[in-house]
């Protein structure tokens, strides 16, 4: 028994604090604000402009978020455009007022100066006929008054990224596993479907498992996320993020 009490804590150790305390070196080695004044927010320019895309696009985009907070997490949003739209819709939300926003930030701007990634995109009809279902899903999400966000373990912005997607399972999304609160349970369930269509067994969002065929087995714990992935194969690790183990 103390035999495998110490192999647990040995993996405990390599799997959820040494990736961290790499990150957090990496992270002190870059110079980045530490105060969202002297961030830069302006687009990003990894969207093409509207016009150009005259079909219908749905798109997750997910950026480090600013401080000391970005070792460990992203800040994720939705980004649609109905076909023939002269715009696109940005949605996030976020740690003060009211936190559900529409179109508050350009569709790729950085956030607290860190370019944003395309985390998933769908273009065309299946586009088109889904984004009704996302945009009810933001009418209906439950922690959108004032006073709904906390940063941890959530409902944070990841945690409304989330909820949305798991009601269009159709897309199969798996947000980054640096997505802290991407796990929380927004109607306080114990089992809620993931993000992709799998199960997630949540304890209020401290700690949890997520499975299926697209997630694979992603353990959740104090919000940070290890485990593997099988839709697309790749190693996932707190901080460091998602490791392909495919080109």
């Amino acid at each position: 028994m103390r035999r495998l009490s110490k192999f647990m804590l040995i993996i405990l150790i390599a799997v959820f604090i040494v990736p961290v305390l790499i990150k957090t070196a990496l992270w002190a080695a870059e110079n980045r604000p530490m105060h969202w004044r002297d961030a830069d927010w302006s687009a990003s320019g990894i969207l093409p402009q509207p016009v150009e895309e005259n079909g219908a696009s749905i798109r997750v985009l997910s950026a480090r978020t600013g401080g000391y907070k970005g070792i460990l997490s992203v800040h994720s949003w939705l980004v649609i455009k109905p076909a023939g739209a002269a715009s696109y819709d940005r949605y996030d939300v976020v740690g003060w007022g009211r936190p559900l926003r529409k179109n508050a930030y350009p569709p790729d701007g950085r956030w607290y100066s860190n370019d944003p990634e395309i985390v998933f995109e769908l273009k065309g009809k299946k586009a088109a006929d889904l984004i009704p279902r996302i945009e009810n899903a933001i009418a209906d999400y439950p922690r959108s008054a004032h006073g709904d966000y906390r940063i941890w373990p959530g409902p944070n912005s990841n945690t409304f990224v989330a909820s949305i997607l798991s009601k269009v399972p159709q897309l199969g999304v798996v947000l980054p596993p640096t997505a802290v609160g991407r796990d929380f349970p927004v109607n306080g369930d114990f089992l809620t479907r993931s993000s992709a269509g799998g199960w997630t067994i949540s304890f209020a969002g401290f700690a949890g498992v997520t499975f299926g065929m697209i997630e694979g087995v992603q353990i959740n714990l104090l919000g940070l996320v290890a485990g593997v992935e099988f839709g697309r194969p790749a190693v996932l690790l707190p901080g460091l993020g998602r490791i392909p183990l495919t080109g």
